[in-house]
């Protein structure tokens, strides 16, 4: 049975047979050639007046020889890359993807810091995107809270987590063909009952129906779409956000606490034992850095920290805790905040100072795209650096902004200035 797997490497077509031969002729012309080198005739001691026989037939025989092992090196060389090549085909067809990028994701990614960024949204994807191109040793903990769009819809159908956020992460992770990215990203359209909905969310949402679990179903998906690192859950309880605001009413669903206007007075997560996802905490144990943000303070950053067991698991790490503040301010989440408004009211929240860094941006908006904000009631993230440190934190301030279309993080900028908080630090 060995054996007949073996042969099958051999059949027609596979491109494998050609090259396995050409190494073989390169051996062999490399071992007579050597072969050859060695038995080069050399003058006996004791002869005295005929070296000049000795030396002739050398000249003669040596080109010749260092021909063969010159050939010999070639047909190797050749044959033994282009036999990788083949094999490698056979595994990774996606035409994009160089077998030394491939080389160097599996080799030099491995060795990058263990990170673990916490979050959801656009803001999660942005970090996850930049810092995968400098380790796979990657953990995105995801909020479950969302109530909202396809996601939502689908949770209150089919009784399952929301998907939705654990989609945007996997397509960030993704190192896969981009019509893939793509395909999971689209969204139906039209008058139909598939209006609105992802495709990724459907598919997670079937796979959750055959794996028969959630959290099956996205390590599923992540090898479909190949990711670097892995996306988990922050809990795979059936969560839910209450927000109790300033003027005294309560607010519950993540996606009404933004409608409803008002200042937030105090977050909860329903339940409020929900416990955090065995995996995230196990990540969070082995982490050398945790990124807390970007996102929305309130609905994709806070109801991760707030699962049972998060903080204690976070406190306890010997990791790097780097607070991402967000670029903008958001309204009904975090009117008038500045920084340092964002790191208090983690704190009031969580009753642990645990953060060492908080990563600020500097730059400045474009003024038209700045004008577009303002008319939706989002303004730049004042960067009150002395009520920062008096808070316990070192500032980082950088410039983080990407003005593409949207000012939210580049992805590149970000990841390039964490990774020089952890050098920095180590």
């Amino acid at each position: 049975m060995k054996l007949k797997k073996i042969l099958k490497w051999f059949y027609p077509g596979m491109l494998i047979k050609r090259w396995i031969f050409l190494l073989l002729v390169g051996i062999i012309f490399l071992g007579t050639g050597l072969g050859g080198l060695l038995r080069l005739p050399q003058p006996p001691q004791f002869v005295k007046g005929f070296e000049r026989v000795f030396l002739s037939e050398a000249l003669v025989k040596r080109p010749l020889v260092m021909l063969i092992i010159f050939l010999g090196a070639i047909c190797i060389a050749l044959g033994l890359q282009r036999l990788l090549k083949s094999i490698y085909s056979l595994f990774a067809p996606q035409e994009k993807r160089d077998l030394v990028d491939v080389a160097y994701e599996k080799r030099q990614l491995r060795r990058g810091p263990r990170v673990v960024g916490i979050g959801g949204g656009h803001g999660l994807s942005s970090l996850l995107k930049g810092i995968k191109e400098y380790t796979s040793n990657l953990s995105a903990i995801v909020t479950m809270a969302d109530s909202g769009g396809s996601s939502g819809r689908l949770r209150r159908d089919f009784a399952m987590p929301p998907p939705g956020d654990i989609r945007n992460c996997l397509v960030a992770l993704a190192d896969t063909e981009p019509l893939m990215a793509d395909l999971f990203q689209h969204r139906f359209k039209g008058p139909s009952e598939l209006e609105g909905h992802s495709f990724g969310n459907l598919f997670i949402a079937a796979l959750s129906e055959v794996t028969k679990s959630f959290a099956s179903a996205v390590r599923a998906t992540s090898k479909v779409l190949a990711i670097r690192g892995r996306v988990l859950p922050s809990t795979l309880s059936d969560v839910s956000l209450q927000a109790k605001m300033k003027d005294g009413r309560v607010i519950k669903g993540e996606a009404e606490i933004p409608e409803a206007g008002g200042e937030i007075e105090r977050l909860s997560l329903l339940p409020s034992d929900a416990p955090s996802y065995p995996e995230t905490l196990e990540a969070i144990r082995e982490a050398e850095v945790i990124v807390i943000g970007p996102g929305s303070l309130y609905t994709s950053v806070m109801p991760n920290l707030l699962t049972k067991g998060m903080i204690e698991a976070i406190e306890n790490s010997k990791a790097i805790k780097i607070y991402v503040c967000n670029i903008m301010t958001q309204a009904g989440e975090t009117d008038n905040y500045s920084a340092s408004d964002h790191v208090k009211a983690i704190y009031r929240h969580t009753g642990s100072r645990f953060l060492d860094y908080a990563l600020v941006n500097i730059s400045q908006a474009p003024s038209e795209l700045a004008k577009r904000y303002e008319e939706e009631r989002a303004f730049p993230v004042k960067v009150d650096e002395e009520r920062l440190k008096k808070l316990g934190v070192k500032v980082v301030k950088a410039n983080l902004m990407s003005t593409k279309d949207y000012l939210r993080h580049e992805p590149d900028k970000l990841a390039r200035a964490i990774m020089k908080i952890f050098f920095l630090s180590t």
